[in-house]
């Protein structure tokens, strides 16, 4: 989705660590990366993967932090940087409303855009992890360059909404985190119906939960919504997205073969089956992954 040009954007939610240090150094070549891509794309922890990819801690002193030079919806609709920060400004304001109707209050997390590494909460982590939520400093990780590696290796749309999801997915891990479920899927860490998959569908239907209310979430400072109408498209280049980061579509090109019972985010079709399950029904409660049988 665009961005309603005259929206003013709050770059003080996100911070800029571009270019201030590199985290883990990661072993094993190429083979490690997909490994990475595979166990972490979109929200494990990067810990819990020393050892299996020959990763080692190579932590640099880290640089103050500084803000994005975003300041419009014109800047979100222009560069990817601030569509990050148009997309966390927009979760933002919708998160605390919706679940103030639950009597759930919404702790703000923060947002981080990095390149190469970056030390979180969760342990040093790089680009090769993907985007994800550490929840030991309630924090979003983005590495802007991972966009072009969905579209370049995962056959992704590159639209708008494709990577706006990509974010809103992130913060579903917060919310889970708020509600007491994201530390269920080390408890059942693969599989098809694992604790694991059906925590990262979750996820993926509070995006689309997101999705439904996008358009009527206004910005604070101007009374606009933050963005404009949901396209045809723009709902097309999400799913794209969700069946892009399938662990199916990820496994199928990474080896040549299927193993469902080393899943940890679902397949394709589920993936996209949660995100419109979330838009369509605008309900949290349509989102439990773990009251059905078969996500």
């Amino acid at each position: 989705m665009s961005f309603n040009d005259n929206v003013e954007l709050d770059p003080s939610q996100v911070q800029d660590r571009r270019g201030m240090g590199r985290g883990t150094k990661i072993g094993g070549g190429i083979g490690g990366g997909i490994i990475l891509l595979l166990a972490a794309l979109f929200g494990i922890n990067p810990q819990l993967l020393e050892g299996l990819t020959g990763t080692t801690q190579d932590q640099q002193p880290q640089s103050q932090t500084t803000g994005l030079a975003c300041k419009t919806g014109a800047d979100a609709n222009a560069r990817l940087d601030c569509r990050i920060n148009g997309t966390v400004n927009s979760l933002n304001a919708f998160w605390p409303a919706y679940l103030a109707q639950y009597n759930k209050k919404y702790p703000q997390p923060q947002t981080v855009i990095f390149s190469g590494g970056t030390d979180t909460g969760c342990g040093a982590a790089t680009s090769e992890v993907g985007p994800f939520y550490c929840p030991a400093d309630t924090t979003a990780y983005f590495d802007p360059g991972f966009f072009q590696e969905l579209v370049d290796r995962f056959g992704s749309s590159g639209g708008p909404l494709a990577q706006e999801y990509v974010v809103a997915h992130e913060f579903g891990h917060h919310v889970q985190n708020l509600l007491g479920n994201l530390d269920r899927a080390q408890q059942d860490p693969q599989g098809p119906q694992s604790g694991a998959v059906r925590v990262e569908l979750q996820a993926d239907c509070y995006a689309g939960l997101w999705v439904r209310y996008a358009t009527t979430t206004n910005d604070p400072k101007t009374g606009q919504p933050f963005l404009e109408p949901l396209k045809q498209q723009d709902l097309s280049d999400a799913l794209s997205a969700a069946s892009a980061v399938g662990d199916d579509r990820i496994q199928k090109a990474a080896t040549g073969r299927v193993s469902p019972e080393s899943w940890t985010h679902g397949s394709s079709a589920q993936r996209q089956k949660w995100f419109y399950q979330g838009y369509k029904t605008g309900d949290i409660n349509q989102c439990d992954t773990f009251g059905v049988a078969t996500p």
